[in-house]
Parts: structure tokens; sequence; C-alpha cells
């Protein structure tokens, strides 16, 4: 899969409130009502990221999770990565 440029990657960005470009990578932090509302969503998350084959680095805290997207393969952000973002913003809809 081919790296996006830095134009193609902000535009994307533009869809996607919350998220940073920093280190090659896609990253949002999230903020739920409880511990066990952020383990649900990461199960609903896991469960996106087996379907499309493209897994995000996670963080769990109390009450948070952190959600990073990179394509290691191909050094940076790819359309994979978009669109797994985008498929967090709609499971937080």
């Amino acid at each position: 899969m081919q790296k996006l440029n830095l134009n193609q990657i902000n535009e994307q960005l533009i869809d996607l409130p919350g998220w940073s470009f920093t280190n090659d990578t896609l990253h949002k932090d999230l903020t739920f009502d409880s511990y066990l509302d952020g383990i649900n969503f990461v199960k609903q998350l896991a469960d996106k990221a087996e379907k499309h084959n493209h897994h995000p680095d996670l963080t769990v805290g109390w009450c948070k999770v952190g959600v990073t997207f990179t394509t290691h393969d191909s050094g940076g952000i790819t359309a994979n990565d978009i669109t797994m973002a985008k498929e967090v913003e709609r499971l937080l809809g």
C-alpha cells in the first residue's frame, strides 16, 4: 500500500476531528464514562480491525483509550489508516 504524502494526510484530517499526525502515525485519545465503556469500545474496534486486517496500537487506562494507526510495511500513513480512523469515528458516533 502506498504511503500518503503530507497534503493527502492533512486533507483527510479535516474529516477526523481530534486526530493528530505525528511521527508517521495517526493518533486520538478517547475518554469514556466508565472503564468498561472503554473496554467495550476496544472490543468493537478489535472486531473492525480483524475485518479490515489492519490493527491499531492501543493504550487502555481508567476511562481512557489511546488509538494509534500506522502502516509499518509502508513506513507511514496509508489509505488503510484513514479507513480505520473513520471506523473509530463511526463507532463513537
